[in-house]
């Protein structure tokens, strides 16, 4: 237990889970894939990942790609 009498509970690791990544200075483009992977910097393996532009609404598929952390701005789970 920790000081405030509460349990630790282990952290789920988001694996397998679809997310939409808002990337660092492109408000135009994101990324869209399951996460695989991930490490203390924040950098994230993805598999079946697209970029999706948002001003034109086209979609581009990029298969599995290692996203570095500080490229990141936002996380947002997708509907399964």
């Amino acid at each position: 237990m920790n000081r405030g009498g509460r349990s630790n509970k282990a952290i789920v690791q988001p694996i397998k889970t679809p997310v939409q990544i808002w990337l660092y200075e492109q408000s135009n483009l994101r990324i869209e894939g399951r996460i695989v992977g991930f490490d203390e910097y924040m950098n994230l393996v993805l598999v079946e990942a697209c970029e999706r532009h948002m001003k034109s609404g086209a979609k581009k598929m990029i298969g599995r790609i290692l996203l570095k952390g500080e490229t990141i701005t936002l996380i947002q789970k997708l509907p399964q």
